[in-house]
């Protein structure tokens, strides 16, 4: 996925990329502004690690070759980031451990146009499983308004583990959000 591709968002100039060195800082950026999210997910704000190990952070059992870390950027600001792992936690599946967008480009119809652009990228995966920290009602929003169906939180596993941060401090368990997809859809 070396790329960049447009995202259809009428009025806006949106692109999604591979994440490179230049995206430190304004992820950096980013995560400060998501301090609703890392509450929500580890009781915590943003940490000064949590960009880095966006890098290194992989489900148990997904290949590394697998990984993408892309930025979402909105009328060249990043206003974005997306983790995804292909064919886990089966072949052909995708595992979306991070899809957060910063408060100001939320509510605009972005993160569905971004989604919907992503699937084709990914090869119209039958399978798209996400997590979202409990309670956490924007990312429960939105993962249902795509037609994901949320589990309730599973037994020590935290949403921390998306941002790098093992078994969290918040010591709640991540609800797990499935998508099923016909070869239709």
């Amino acid at each position: 996925m070396n790329e960049v591709w447009p995202v259809d968002v009428p009025g806006e100039r949106v692109l999604v990329r591979e994440v490179c060195p230049r995206d430190e800082g304004p992820l950096l950026r980013l995560f400060e502004e998501c301090e609703d999210w890392f509450l929500a997910a580890t009781g915590l704000p943003s940490g000064p690690g949590d960009v880095q190990s966006l890098f290194y952070a992989l489900p148990p059992g997904a290949d590394p070759e697998a990984k993408a870390l892309l930025v979402v950027e909105r009328n060249g600001e990043v206003a974005g980031v997306i983790d995804a792992v292909r064919d886990h936690p089966e072949r052909g599946a995708v595992a979306v451990g991070l899809f957060l967008l910063a408060p100001w480009a939320r509510g605009r119809g972005l993160g569905r146009a971004v989604s919907e652009a992503l699937l084709p990228r990914f090869g119209e995966p039958p399978l798209v499983t996400a997590t979202v920290p409990p309670g956490w009602v924007p990312g429960e929003r939105f993962l249902t308004r795509l037609g994901f169906t949320l589990d309730g939180p599973p037994e020590g596993t935290a949403s921390a583990e998306a941002a790098g941060r093992g078994a969290g401090t918040a010591g709640r368990g991540a609800r797990r959000a499935v998508l099923r997809r016909t070869a239709s859809a």
